[in-house]
């Protein structure tokens, strides 16, 4: 059971990982705080992906460092 837990975690990660390939995420595209969001939302999703959860990170703005 220590194994089984990990594994599947592993899986569907990989599983979330391959729907933000297939949406063409990872292209050569402008990155930016959004972009990455999404990519990191989606592969949290895993295969829901493909059960229609379309996770989108529209902005975000990461703080400032201070002077």
């Amino acid at each position: 059971m220590r194994r089984l837990i990990p594994a599947l975690l592993l899986v569907w990660l990989i599983i979330g990982l391959v729907a933000a390939g297939q949406r063409g995420y990872f292209t050569n595209r402008e990155q930016n705080c959004a972009s990455v969001g999404t990519i990191f939302v989606t592969a949290i999703a895993g295969p829901l992906n493909y059960l229609g959860v379309n996770p989108k990170i529209n902005s975000c703005h990461t703080p400032q460092p201070s002077p």
